[in-house]
């Protein structure tokens, strides 16, 4: 069984930092794609940043030059850095596992942790 366990979230001011982790269990996530979503309140849930097996890495139009996704694949983990957030991005951020290194569709998806930015 996959799970997926998102952690990392918390209250930051505006311009500050925050480290997101998913950790994957019951599978070598390291062979799938791996992206992070998220979805504010009244908002569709959008993606955010992703990472195929291969390395390679896409990202939100908003988040360019801001976050950067990661992977340790030794871990079985990937992260989401998020500098100089906004109150634009606070949501609920939510892991994605693919089924295929290159996709994210039909994949399994964590409980997600809540970020908030506010002064």
């Amino acid at each position: 069984q996959v799970q997926l366990v998102e952690s990392g979230g918390g209250l930051v001011q505006p311009g500050g930092s925050l480290r997101l982790s998913c950790a994957v269990s019951g599978s070598i996530s390291s062979i799938y794609a791996m992206g992070w979503y998220r979805q504010a309140p009244g908002k569709q849930r959008e993606l955010v940043a992703s990472i195929s097996s291969g390395g390679i890495m896409r990202y939100a139009d908003s988040v360019k030059g801001r976050f950067t996704i990661s992977r340790d694949n030794a871990k079985n983990t990937v992260y989401l850095q998020m500098n100089v957030l906004k109150p634009e991005d606070t949501a609920v951020y939510y892991c994605l596992q693919g089924k295929s290194g290159s996709s994210l569709a039909g994949g399994y998806w964590g409980q997600g942790t809540q970020v908030t930015v506010s002064s």
